[in-house]
């Protein structure tokens, strides 16, 4: 089986009847990813964007059942593990699980993001087994103090995967810990949204994702947090209180290796005629530079498109092919013979470009953008 093209991800954890966190975010995510998702779920609440209203455990037995008919049938290329509830079916998923061999992603929820308690001490306690078990664990800072902190845990070997978003600041630094002295450290500039249910499941669900299709871990998280920020830059706005992120609105090109072909800039001599044929036409104005003599454009697939003044329109276009091993790529065409007009350069505007000409002289770069390409610093509010 292809596992990049239909990973199957097992995913334990609880039901948000409001659709932003747990068994249904986690779906959402894997589904938006590529993968098969399959569920043992492992609580059902009555909840909503301002809070947990009633919780009702499902029974142990009933939990490990839902784990052995997928195991069995269908078998398992990653498992995430979210809400567990209690400390019985803690050590019944450790069982469980004990004799794969596939990845595992442990997320210990155990308090919502509206601040209702999901987990209880013995429950906590028991998570001990399942962090031994897991390929990486993801606390938030709360979940993180309660477990008994970084060093305690690196010291037990549990690899670790802090996320930093309930900490202060206008950053949000995610570290990456395998090891006492080993660690990867991330930093983006905090999305200032209410919409954040269900991140730290999305997250962990992402990163399972990309295990489960072959993806080291490295690169797993990488892709897990650009699907993160894009989802909570594509958020909804429902309801009063915390609402959930927009899942359904990450576009496919952000998230695959590459190359994918999703912007195209064409040349213009009169910069207003042109902003008013391509609106006329239906696109979706996101950047509006005339100083510059530069928009750009997104269609509802996500794709963009610029228009750029120049007195040459001809030699005005460029085609972009976007992949988030974008140095690799050039480092392997470059061996083929090929000449780059520049090699991988940051921009100003916040990619990373490199340019070469085609055999019929068109102009092509090779960049990575990510979040910058449909939402730039300067993205018109739409």
């Amino acid at each position: 089986m292809d596992k990049g093209a239909s990973a199957r991800i097992l995913i334990i954890a609880g039901s948000d009847s409001g659709g932003g966190a747990g068994i249904q975010a986690d779906i959402k995510t894997v589904t938006m990813l590529g993968g098969h998702a399959m569920t043992a779920v492992t609580a059902i609440t009555a909840q909503n964007t301002l809070g947990v209203d009633a919780v009702h455990m499902v029974p142990t037995h009933i939990v490990i059942d839902q784990i052995a008919a997928v195991v069995s049938d269908i078998g398992v290329d990653a498992v995430k593990i979210g809400m567990i509830g209690n400390a019985d079916t803690a050590h019944a998923v450790a069982d469980s699980l004990s004799e794969l061999s596939c990845p595992i992603i442990f997320d210990p929820v155990m308090v919502a993001t509206s601040g209702a308690v999901l987990a209880d001490g013995d429950t906590i306690s028991a998570f001990e087994r399942l962090m031994r078990l897991a390929t990486l664990t993801t606390p938030n800072v709360p979940e993180l103090k309660a477990l008994g902190g970084k060093d305690a845990l690196l010291a037990r070997r549990i690899p670790l995967l802090l996320k930093g978003g309930h900490a202060d600041g206008e950053d949000i630094v995610d570290e990456l810990h395998l090891a006492l002295g080993q660690s990867v450290i991330w930093s983006d500039q905090r999305i200032e949204t209410r919409s954040t249910h269900g991140t730290g499941c999305t997250l962990a669900t992402a990163i399972a994702t990309g295990l489960g299709q072959g993806m080291e871990l490295v690169a797993a998280i990488e892709r897990a947090r650009l699907f993160v920020r894009l989802a909570l830059l594509d958020a909804p706005g429902l309801g009063q209180g915390h609402g959930p992120m927009g899942h359904q609105s990450v576009r496919e090109d952000a998230m695959v290796a590459g190359p994918s072909l999703n912007q195209v800039t064409v040349g213009c001599r009169d910069y207003a005629a042109s902003v008013d044929f391509y609106k006329a036409l239906g696109l979706n104005q996101i950047v509006d530079s005339p100083a510059n003599g530069y928009a750009r454009f997104e269609v509802p697939n996500g794709v963009t498109f610029s228009i750029h003044q120049s007195d040459d329109c001809s030699t005005s276009t460029v085609v972009y092919f976007e992949s988030k091993r974008l140095d690799a790529w050039v480092t392997e065409l470059s061996s083929q013979g090929y000449v780059f007009e520049h090699m991988p350069q940051e921009q100003s505007w916040g990619w990373r470009e490199a340019r070469l000409l085609d055999p019929a002289g068109n102009m092509v770069c090779l960049y990575s953008a990510g979040e910058n390409r449909r939402y730039p610093a300067w993205r018109i509010n739409s």
